[in-house]
This record gives C-alpha cells, sequence and structure tokens, in this order.
C-alpha cells in the first residue's frame, strides 16, 4: 500500500490504499467499478474527498476515485427552463458557476461546496435556502447488485434533509445528475429565502437579486465560517460541517432550553392505498410535528468553544465555526474521532440530543 488518502482528502487524514483507479471517462468509469465488484475486492467511491474521514491505517481494497467530467444542455421540455447533463466528477462549484455565467438560477446558493457533483444528491446538498432536490430531475446510477446502468427519478430517491435512499445501505455509483434550473431573462435569480443570506444582501425575505450577486454573497459568508477551500486559510483544512442539525420531536423540543433556535420541519405525506372504486377518506390529522435544532448552538451551549482541542491533540474545532472540526496540521484520523466523540458527549449529556456525523467516515467509528 503506497497513495495516501490524506492527500485526495480536504480533512488531510487517512493512510495509504491497496489500489486507486482514476477513470476519466464514463465508459471507463463504469467498467473501472464492474472490474472492482467483480473482483469480491472491498471497494469505496471516492468524489472531491471532502466529505470524507478515512481511518489512519488506510483501505485495503480499490477507491475508485471519479475523474470525468464535462456539463451538457438537453432538453427540459418546459417553457423557461434548462436541462443539465452533468457527469459525476464535475466539481460542484464548477457546476455552480457555469450556471451563474449563464444566467441561470436554482443552485446559486449553493456555491462554494466543495466536492463532486455525483455526490450531490447522495446527501441533498443545501445551504442558504436552497437544496439539490428543488433541481434534481434523475440520476444514472449503476447498481451494485445488477450491474446494470439505469436513469432514476429523483422521485425514487426519497431526497430529505441530507439524505436519499442511496445513504440507507444501497450500494452503487452515480454516473451522472439532470438539473432542471430556470432560464433567468432579467439576471435574477430565485427569491432569496434564507435570513443570513437576506442580511448580507441588504434584501428582505422574498426579493430577487442578480445571480452573480447571490453566488458571492454566499462565497463570503462561507469563507467567513472557514467552509471554502482555500490554501491560506488554515480553517478549511476540514470536511465541511462534521455534524447535521438534529432533527427532535416537538414533545422534546419543549423540553429545552427556550434560548435553542429551532425550526419546524414539514411532515412527510402518508401513503395511503384505496381500493379501486372507493373514495379516499381525508388524511388524519398528524401529531408527530418535527422541529429541526441548530448543532452549533448545541455544540457551543454545551462549553465547546471555537479553537477548542483535546490536550496534546492536533484535530480541533475551528475558529471560525463550532460545527467544523478542522486539522490544525498532523492530526491523526484517531484525533479527529475522538474530538468528535467527546463533542458528541457533552451535547447528550447537557441535552439528550445525539449529533449525528455527517462526513462519510471509512474505518472511523463514533
Amino acid at each position: 500500500m503506497t497513495t495516501p488518502l490524506s492527500s485526495l482528502t480536504t480533512m488531510r487524514v487517512g493512510g495509504p490504499a491497496t489500489r486507486i483507479v482514476e477513470p476519466t471517462t464514463p465508459a471507463d468509469l463504469v467498467e473501472a467499478a464492474l472490474d472492482a465488484w467483480n473482483s469480491g475486492d472491498e471497494w469505496f467511491i471516492l468524489g472531491g474527498g471532502s466529505n470524507l474521514v478515512v481511518a489512519d491505517g488506510g483501505f485495503d481494497g480499490t477507491v475508485i476515485r471519479v475523474a470525468t467530467r464535462g456539463i451538457e444542455r438537453v432538453d427540459a421540455g418546459t417553457p423557461g427552463r434548462v436541462r443539465l447533463r452533468v457527469q459525476a466528477g464535475e466539481p460542484w462549484d464548477a457546476l455552480v458557476a457555469y450556471t451563474v455565467e449563464h444566467g441561470l438560477t436554482g443552485i446559486e446558493a449553493l456555491s462554494g461546496i466543495p466536492g463532486s457533483s455525483g455526490a450531490a444528491p447522495i446527501q441533498n446538498i443545501g445551504a442558504y435556502g436552497q437544496d439539490v432536490s428543488e433541481t434534481l430531475v434523475a440520476i444514472e446510477y449503476l447498481d451494485y447488485l445488477t450491474g446494470e446502468l439505469a436513469r432514476e427519478s429523483a422521485a425514487s430517491l426519497e431526497l430529505g434533509y441530507r439524505w436519499s435512499s442511496l445513504k440507507a445501505g444501497r450500494q452503487g455509483l452515480v454516473v451522472a445528475i439532470e438539473l432542471d434550473l430556470y432560464a433567468s431573462e432579467d439576471g435574477l435569480g430565485r427569491p432569496i429565502e434564507y435570513s443570513q443570506l437576506a442580511s448580507a444582501l441588504g434584501v428582505q425575505i422574498g426579493a430577487r437579486v442578480p445571480v452573480a450577486d447571490v453566488r458571492a454573497a454566499v462565497l463570503a459568508l462561507r469563507a467567513s465560517k472557514g467552509m471554502v477551500l482555500d490554501p491560506a486559510d488554515p480553517d478549511s483544512v476540514s470536511a465541511g460541517s462534521f455534524f447535521t442539525n438534529p432533527i427532535v420531536g416537538e414533545n422534546f423540543a419543549r423540553t429545552l432550553p427556550e434560548a435553542t433556535p429551532r425550526w419546524p420541519v414539514e411532515p412527510e405525506p402518508v401513503e395511503r392505498v384505496v381500493p379501486l372504486g372507493e373514495e379516499p377518506a381525508l388524511p388524519a390529522q398528524r401529531t408527530d410535528h418535527r422541529i429541526k435544532l441548530s448543532a452549533a448552538w448545541l455544540i457551543e451551549n454545551a462549553g465547546i468553544t471555537k479553537g477548542f482541542a483535546l490536550p496534546g491533540s492536533k484535530a480541533a474545532i475551528s475558529s471560525k465555526h463550532t460545527l467544523a472540526i478542522v486539522n490544525t496540521g498532523g492530526a491523526t484520523a484517531d484525533e479527529v474521532s475522538q474530538l468528535a466523540r467527546y463533542i458528541q458527549t457533552r451535547v447528550f449529556s447537557e441535552f439528550g440530543v445525539r449529533l449525528q456525523a455527517e462526513p462519510v467516515l471509512v474505518g472511523v467509528f463514533l
């Protein structure tokens, strides 16, 4: 084993892999995946390496590093819409920059998010009032169990907050994605839906501003939190937000301190089967209201401050944003996981909330 995965991830931790393949065409990508799967060896898919923490012992198997590139316009079939077919290895922020440059709106608030386009639907990336589910039409997916390459609709992926069915133990490879975006004839983006972004732009919620201005504001906001990859910024040596915002029941939320930030989450509709010929009854009143909490607030109010590190550790909380764990220089995956467990323990002890890690963990256990 000779190739260190630390050199291929934004967290800069992780030991060597036995084998790394880097296909640059869709056909080679499919072939590489099928070869790895048929070999019976361990394998995993590596995109931009921005949402990944690999164990210090490395990975005894094949790493398929997706390096396919390309953005293609296809017929959306809807007036005022433009459909893009994007190869999985296309860097996500390069895609956002393309849409802004060509006057397309729908993902400009997702500027600056590192990683590859193929990874975007897996956890339904989102920020500043937008997420991928709003524009995703379909993915081209190579299924591990069947070996078949097929187009799957976005509806089949059960997209939710940082969630898709692809995270529910399903194995395979996203080869390409399709997005439907709005063609902005006046250069203005979709209405601003996030208060922090509206404040940064100096407008009210619901206002429309030029897509280029939205992108610039989002990049500035992310940079202020160390969430834009920048060789000059030590706070950007991370896996991004390390924990997702927890979603809890309304009754439990009432037990938390009054100052706890909280946002109601729309309940998922209940699917009902009605015999042919019968009138469907009105849906029952939902009582399982869900509330989203701020993981950053929980961490800070559990007594963990920006810049905090365990004694002797080179893994630390970002000095700009408590949701990020950063590698201050030479940190190990063990040190990252120790700090993450410490944060989970403190938050659970203080509030009874178990924080869930957002990055993919390879050989790392919390």
